[in-house]
């Protein structure tokens, strides 16, 4: 009886670890997209602008055998202080060039000075050394544009490695 209880016990802890990192391993929450969805039509005059931002995920150490795994938080920043901007795209590819995700369907909104999220976590390792992003946005005429960046770190033993890379509008 000892023996079927441990059992048990060992293998509900066993399926509730593999559902927790496959839970995990992207910041994808639909919820929080959901919020932020445009239900109206968009204002009838806006300017539209795709932005480049590159983002690494692994970073070469020692050789280019041996890579460090990095925790990525991508910022969708509305630059306005006025005026609320529409991101239609946000989707993530690896260093292949292959698409990963998409970050929501639809569009969404970012009211005036509001930044929003993304965090690629440090075991999401598909993006690879030269993953990136592309990220299609509205604007009303005479609005500042969106700010994407990202910042990059790992806590790897007793170092600590951080930087950050900004977004290139392409035309």
């Amino acid at each position: 009886m000892k023996l079927y209880i441990i059992f048990i016990f060992s293998t509900l802890l066993l399926i509730s670890c593999q559902e927790q990192s496959e839970q995990d391993i992207s910041s994808i929450d639909p919820v929080n997209w959901d919020k932020k969805k445009v239900t109206s039509p968009l204002p009838d005059s806006v300017i539209e602008g795709r932005t480049y931002l590159s983002v690494y995920s692994q970073i070469y150490t020692q050789t280019e055998h041996k890579q460090l795994d990095l925790t990525a938080t991508v910022s969708l920043r509305n630059t306005s202080d006025s005026d609320t901007i529409y991101i239609s795209k946000a989707e993530y590819f690896n260093t292949s060039g292959k698409a990963l995700r998409n970050y929501f369907k639809g569009t969404i909104f970012l009211r005036p000075m509001e930044t929003v999220e993304i965090v690629i976590d440090e075991i999401d390792k598909e993006g690879g050394t030269g993953a990136n992003f592309i990220f299609d946005w509205k604007t009303k005429p005479g609005t500042s544009e969106p700010l994407f960046e990202c910042v990059m770190i790992s806590t790897a033993s007793q170092y600590g490695l951080s930087f950050s890379t900004f977004g290139k509008r392409l035309y």
